[in-house]
């Protein structure tokens, strides 16, 4: 089957399938949104070698501002979410929607903004380093923000129900969802055979030698970043109109859920490949629903297994394996031994 009608069979299935199964329209969504997720993070921890633990800040940070620029627009924030307010706050259609469309465009531009202000002191760190140093800074949002009743405080904030029909409305995130995923996906599979991809990798492989060709490696890792950023914090807003009402630490800045899941899902595709996050989130999305229905009081216990099998065994993931198993597939040439020079 060759690649374009590869693309066009997976689009027919994207497409039908939030009819097929319309009972598991939310879970097909947070399918998508953990697509996304998975592939910001490889762009940094995959293709840049620089692995983080802190992408959960720019969700988190994206669903409170796509909802502060929603009601903002509307009434007063702090109104709205004082607690013993009562009042009664509503949205036109109009309200509504346009809240959505430019609280989800600022949810990424500040996200991406923050990653660039944040990367010029969290990239002077490397390996481990990095990681707890990223995440440090998302638990530290989480405990800023439930602290902060301009916002809610530590009893979140809700926003205006979709105006429509549920199920429409499931439909609609849905289709959010992979509408940014896909454009995700497809800029990727651009952006990683420019310049700035082989950039991002020789950075990977050697960030010393890279400096050292020429490559201002601090630039090429914020520009990474921020666009990371940009995407994660536009998922994060969608995800706040989504769910409707949420709280910052095990909703927003869930740093053990989410910002722990993305990683799972790279290692398990396969890290530094395009393909790689897609298919370890959707293994990994599967495995997680299906040991929610029918092992629930298990669930951490197998994800905890999961989670160690894939690290200790699996570490180059379901890519890493079939790019060993079948080279050929992916245009990978192996030489063979040749045989040895017969004597004369």
């Amino acid at each position: 089957m060759n690649k374009t009608l590869l693309h066009a069979v997976l689009l027919a299935l994207i497409v039908v399938a939030p009819f097929a199964f319309p009972d598991f329209r939310t879970q097909l969504a947070t399918l998508w949104l953990m697509i996304i997720v998975a592939l910001t993070w490889d762009m940094t921890g995959g293709q840049m070698g620089y692995n983080s633990l802190g992408n959960i800040f720019f969700y988190g940070t994206g669903m409170y501002v796509a909802a502060v620029v929603c009601i903002a627009m509307a009434h007063n924030v702090a109104e709205y979410t004082d607690a013993s307010g009562g009042g009664i706050f509503k949205f036109t259609d109009a309200q509504y929607f346009g809240g959505l469309i430019i609280g989800v465009i600022a949810a990424g531009l500040f996200c991406s903004i923050t990653a660039f202000i944040i990367g010029y002191v969290t990239f002077g760190l490397r390996g481990p380093y990095f990681a707890i140093g990223t995440l440090g800074v998302a638990i530290a949002a989480g405990e800023l923000v439930s602290n902060w009743d301009w916002v809610g405080g530590g009893q979140g904030i809700a926003l205006p129900v979709y105006p429509y029909d549920l199920d429409q409305g499931k439909l609609f995130f849905y289709a959010l969802f992979a509408i940014t995923g896909i454009g995700l996906f497809a800029f990727l599979s651009w952006f990683y055979q420019t310049r700035f991809g082989a950039a991002i990798n020789a950075i990977r492989d050697d960030e010393e030698k890279a400096e050292a060709m020429g490559i201002h490696t601090l630039r090429y890792k914020l520009t990474t970043w921020s666009i990371a950023a940009f995407f994660v914090g536009v998922a994060g807003g969608i995800s706040a109109f989504q769910l409707i009402h949420f709280e910052p630490l095990e909703t927003a800045y869930q740093t053990i859920n989410l910002g722990i899941f993305m990683v799972v899902c790279v290692l398990l595709g396969g890290k530094g490949t395009l393909w790689g996050p897609v298919i370890g989130a959707i293994m990994f999305h599967v495995f997680k629903e299906v040991t929610w229905n029918y092992f629930l009081g298990w669930q951490w216990v197998a994800l905890g297994a999961l989670i160690v099998v894939t690290v200790v065994y699996f570490q180059d993931g379901v890519m890493g394996y079939l790019q060993y198993r079948y080279p050929a597939w992916f245009g990978i040439t192996v030489e063979q031994d040749k045989p040895a020079e017969s004597s004369k």
